[in-house]
C-alpha cells in the first residue's frame, strides 16, 4: 500500500488551495479523505478551479438520460460561496461536507440558499419553479410513468402552500427549516434532492 500519502500535504499548479490542516478544521472529512477528494478534483480540474461551463459537462456525465445544465447553474452557484465565477477546492470541499456530514440544519440550509436563486435570503414562487423545473429537467427519461409538463408546478404549489406560513408570497429560512422539520413528506422530498447531487 501508498504508507506515502498519509503526509501528503495538497499541492497545486495554479490554484494554491487552502491547507490541508484549515480544510480539517472547517469541514468533516478525514485527513484522508480529503486528500483523496483532492486528488479526484485535481484528476478533472488539473489548474485547481473550475468555470461553469467545465462543471456543467462534469455533472452532466451522471445524468444522460436529461438536461442537467440549468439544475448545473443551480449547484455551481450553491458551491461557488464567494461568487468569483470559479469553483476551487475549498469552496467543493466545504460544499461536499455539508451536504454529506452537515447537520439537518446546515443541510437545510444549504438546500435553502440553492432555491434562494437571486441570493436576497427569501425564496419566491418563481425561484422554486426555476429550481423543479431543471430538477424535472435533469431526471428527463429515468421517470416511469413520464411525468407531465406540469407537474413541476404543481410539485411547487403543494410546497410553496405548506412553507409560506404567513401568506405573504416569501419563504423565509426560517419558514423553510420549520415546515422541512415538521413534515415528513417534505423532508423525505429534499432527501431525494441531496441524492441527485
Amino acid at each position: 500500500a501508498d504508507s506515502g500519502d498519509a503526509d501528503v500535504e495538497l499541492p497545486s499548479v495554479r490554484h494554491q488551495p487552502e491547507g490541508l490542516e484549515q480544510l480539517l478544521a472547517r469541514t468533516n472529512f478525514t485527513k484522508t479523505e480529503l486528500q483523496s477528494l483532492y486528488r479526484g478534483f485535481k484528476n478533472e480540474c488539473p489548474s485547481g478551479l473550475v468555470d461553469e461551463e467545465t462543471f456543467t459537462l462534469i455533472y452532466s456525465r451522471f445524468f444522460p438520460q436529461g438536461d442537467a445544465s440549468s439544475y448545473a447553474h443551480f449547484l455551481f452557484d450553491a458551491f461557488d460561496a464567494d461568487r468569483n465565477g470559479a469553483l476551487c477546492f475549498q469552496d467543493f470541499a466545504l460544499g461536499l461536507s455539508v451536504l454529506l456530514r452537515g447537520t439537518e440544519q446546515q443541510k437545510l440550509k444549504w438546500t435553502f440558499d440553492l432555491y434562494d436563486v437571486n441570493k436576497d435570503g427569501y425564496v419566491t414562487k418563481e425561484d422554486m419553479l426555476e429550481i423543479m423545473k431543471s430538477i424535472y429537467a435533469m431526471m428527463g427519461r429515468c421517470t416511469e410513468p413520464a411525468l407531465a409538463a406540469s407537474a413541476p408546478a404543481l410539485h411547487v404549489e403543494l410546497f410553496f402552500q405548506k412553507m409560506d406560513r404567513n401568506r405573504d408570497g416569501v419563504v423565509t429560512f426560517e419558514e423553510f427549516l420549520a415546515t422541512c422539520q415538521e413534515d415528513k413528506d417534505i423532508m423525505s422530498s429534499m432527501q431525494i434532492f441531496h441524492n441527485v447531487l
